[in-house]
């Protein structure tokens, strides 16, 4: 059984999607008449969570997480999640991680399919020259995150 909840946010709106034990997705929505309230505990837990973050207020997030893919997405996923707040790695850094040197396109194929946005931290991969390439959510709001994280002050 999968709840949601859409909440606004600086970026515009979030749609949360949980099952009763774990967050499957988040992502960026465009269209949305109204909020949708969080039903469950968990959802409620993802909404406080993330205004805390938007608010400077949270730097790491304390979710149980679901995302459903590969088994290579998987382990790009979970190497994300180990980027510091406000740090940012390039793909053949994240590449390297894993354990799979070669795997730079493939790194960034499965930071793009990444459907657990801002809490699983794809925005945190940048090129290896520093310029900030591919977001799902688009570059504007990867710009946004990245700046928004490297913000002193932030608890």
């Amino acid at each position: 059984m999968s709840n949601y909840c859409i909440l606004p946010s600086p970026l515009g709106w979030l749609s949360v999607s949980a099952t009763t034990d774990a967050i499957t997705e988040l992502r960026f929505i465009d269209e949305v008449d109204n909020a949708v309230p969080p039903t469950t505990p968990l959802l409620q837990s993802a909404c406080r969570q993330l205004t805390e973050y938007f608010e400077g207020q949270r730097r790491h997030f304390e979710l149980p997480l679901a995302p459903r893919g590969t088994p290579f997405q998987q382990a790009v996923w979970l190497a994300l999640q180990t980027i510091p707040h406000g740090e940012h790695r390039s793909y053949k850094d994240m590449a390297l991680l894993i354990d799979n040197p070669k795997a730079m396109r493939a790194v960034g194929l499965a930071n793009g399919r990444n459907p657990i946005a801002i809490i699983i931290p794809c925005h945190r991969v940048i090129g290896a020259s520093g310029k900030l390439v591919g977001y799902a959510g688009g570059l504007e709001r990867k710009s946004w995150l990245l700046q928004h994280e490297a913000a002193p002050g932030i608890g």
